[in-house]
């Protein structure tokens, strides 16, 4: 990394600390007393754009998004890989209101935690992988009931770039069970957005959205078999997109 990038990446760092703690501690006054859309557009959606235009201005790093055109009118469970933070920025002010998989110690955190606990997360104990895949069941089936879009990463965790995860099935045993379809998402954002370091590579995040993917039938070996059409497409769309990732592992029962 140059100098001139490491100088504009501490910056974006910088402004993207200070914009979280004073949004998060304005919010924690403010959005108790706004209705959910609304809080949810107040917190997560302009405070992401936020973080997206600092990521555009200061590093450089752009989105272009294909298959717009197959987001459902109705919410419903987002499958996405997952390689960043950025698309955690992204697909929170994309798709409104929604609700993600998180551990529940960063609820505790002051201010940032707080804030989040006001989005209606599924947040998770990590050590307790059965109750945790009960409660994504249950709290993932209320918030689409309630026309929440409910994010889910299938890897359980961020992958680098070039690698592709193993996709757990609560993603879309949650779909299945609610007679809803999985709406598939990929990216290549690890490219530029490492998994891991500081360093941040100018260029374009490319995002597809592919079509909905339905069920064919119920109980555990139609949810088996959509998930494995979810893994199969992600890990297609990656390759086309230019990673050279090692084919995905097939898919397996596992906790979020």
């Amino acid at each position: 990394m140059s100098i001139m990038q490491a100088i504009r990446t501490f910056f974006f760092y910088l402004l993207l600390g200070t914009s979280s703690l004073l949004w998060c501690t304005l919010s924690f006054f403010v959005a108790p007393f706004m209705p959910f859309p609304m809080r949810y557009r107040f917190i997560n959606v302009y405070w992401c754009r936020c973080a997206l235009w600092l990521t555009r201005v200061f590093l450089n790093i752009n989105v272009r998004v294909t298959g717009q055109e197959n987001v459902p009118q109705i919410p419903c469970v987002i499958l996405s890989n997952h390689q960043s933070t950025w698309e955690t920025f992204f697909l929170s002010q994309h798709f409104s209101p929604l609700s993600q998989v998180l551990k529940r110690e960063l609820l505790y955190m002051p201010f940032f935690g707080w804030a989040m606990a006001m989005l209606r997360p599924i947040a998770i104990d990590r050590g307790n992988p059965k109750a945790a895949l009960k409660h994504v069941a249950k709290r993932g089936d209320e918030l689409l009931k309630d026309g929440v879009w409910v994010l889910i990463f299938p890897e359980g965790t961020r992958v680098p770039y070039g690698q592709v995860g193993k996709f757990s099935r609560g993603g879309t045993a949650l779909a299945v069970n609610a007679e809803l379809p999985i709406l598939p998402i990929a990216h290549n954002a690890g490219k530029f957005w490492p998994k891991t370091g500081w360093a941040k590579t100018p260029g374009t995040i490319d995002v597809v959205i592919g079509e909905p993917m339905y069920a064919e039938g119920t109980g555990p070996r139609a949810i088996a078999a959509l998930n494995d059409r979810a893994a199969a497409w992600n890990e297609a769309t990656q390759r086309a997109l230019g990673s050279p990732g090692a084919p995905a592992a097939s898919a397996e029962s596992a906790a979020v």
